[in-house]
C-alpha cells in the first residue's frame, strides 16, 4: 500500500495528514439513484469510512447530516463533496459519547430534513494496548459509551421518525468475532454492536425497519496512524489473504446496498468487508 513510516497523529487524527490520503470515492463513486430522495445521518462523517459513506450516499440521491468531533477542516470538505452532488449537506460537531449531544444530533435532522431514512452509527474509539493494566477504567467506560451507548442512544432519538423501509446500519468489525488482543475494549464494543444490531433487527422488523451491520477488516483510516504504534503503521494490513489494507471507497457499496431497496429483504446480516479475513 506504500504507507509512510513512522507516521503517527493525536486522536481522532485528521485525513489530510495521512500518507497516502485514504481513498473516499472522492474521484471514483458514481452513484446510479438507488437512495433518490432519502435522508441519512452518519457518524463519524467527517473521514474515514464515514466519509465515503457520506459521499456515495449524497451521489446516491440523498440529503445528509453528518455528525463529527472536532475534524472541522475533513467535515466541511465533506459537506461541499455532498453539496456538489447536489444534495442538501448538515455538519453537527460535538461528543456523541455524551447521550444528550446524540439526541441533538436527531433532533436536528428532523428539524432538516423532517424525517429519518436511514441512521448509520460509525463513530468509533480505539487505542492499542500490550498490557491490560494499561487500560484506564475511563478509557474502557469512554469507548463504550461511544461505541455503544451512543448507537443506543441515536436509535433511540430516532425510532419516532423512523417509517417502513428506513433502515440502521452499525459499523461493527472483524475483531467482533476474531478479537485483537491489543484492541480488546475496542473489540468487545464491536462484537456487543453485532449483537444489537441482531436484537434491533427482530424489535423492528414488525415496523418494517431493517438493521444490519457492516464488519469491516483493516481499512485505512484517521483511526489507524492515531491509535497504533509507529511500526504497526508501516504495514497495516499486510497480513490479511489479499494482501493489503482496505480504502473506505471499498466500504461504500456495502453501506449502500443496505440502504436501499436492493436490499429489501436483508435484515440481521452482518455484511463482511475483511479483504478475506473470516467472519464466522
Amino acid at each position: 500500500m506504500g504507507f509512510v513510516e513512522q507516521q503517527q497523529q493525536e486522536a481522532p487524527g485528521s485525513q489530510a495528514r495521512m500518507s497516502p490520503v485514504p481513498d473516499c470515492g472522492e474521484g471514483s463513486y458514481r452513484g446510479a439513484g438507488k437512495l433518490t430522495g432519502k435522508t441519512a445521518v452518519i457518524t463519524g462523517g467527517d473521514s474515514g469510512i464515514g466519509r465515503a459513506v457520506a459521499i456515495a450516499y449524497a451521489r446516491e440521491g440523498a440529503d445528509v447530516l453528518i455528525a463529527y468531533l472536532d475534524e472541522h477542516d475533513d467535515a466541511e470538505q465533506v459537506r461541499s463533496l455532498v453539496e456538489q452532488a447536489g444534495r442538501k449537506a448538515v455538519a453537527i460537531a460535538g461528543d456523541l459519547a455524551d447521550p444528550a449531544h446524540c439526541r441533538s444530533v436527531i433532533a436536528r435532522a428532523v428539524d432538516e430534513f423532517g424525517r429519518i431514512d436511514i441512521l448509520v452509527s460509525n463513530a468509533a474509539f480505539q487505542m492499542t494496548h500490550d498490557d491490560l493494566t494499561e487500560i484506564t477504567d475511563d478509557e474502557w467506560d469512554y469507548t463504550f459509551k461511544l461505541n455503544v451507548g451512543a448507537f443506543f442512544t441515536l436509535v433511540k432519538a430516532a425510532l419516532p421518525h423512523l417509517g417502513p423501509g428506513a433502515s440502521i446500519i452499525g459499523s461493527s468489525s472483524v475483531n467482533s468475532d476474531m478479537p485483537s488482543p491489543t484492541l480488546a475494549p475496542y473489540a468487545a464494543s464491536k462484537a456487543a454492536i453485532a449483537n444489537f444490531c441482531a436484537s434491533l433487527a427482530q424489535l423492528l422488523g414488525s415496523r418494517g425497519i431493517r438493521v444490519n451491520s457492516v464488519a469491516p477488516g483493516p481499512i485505512w483510516t484517521p483511526l489507524i496512524p492515531s491509535t497504533m504504534p509507529v511500526e504497526k503503521v508501516a504495514s497495516f494490513g499486510d497480513d490479511t489473504p489479499l494482501g493489503r489494507a482496505g480504502q473506505p471507497a471499498e466500504l461504500a457499496p456495502a453501506f449502500v446496498l443496505l440502504a436501499s431497496d436492493d436490499g429489501s429483504y436483508i435484515s440481521g446480516a452482518r455484511i463482511p468487508v475483511t479483504g478475506g479475513r473470516p467472519i464466522l
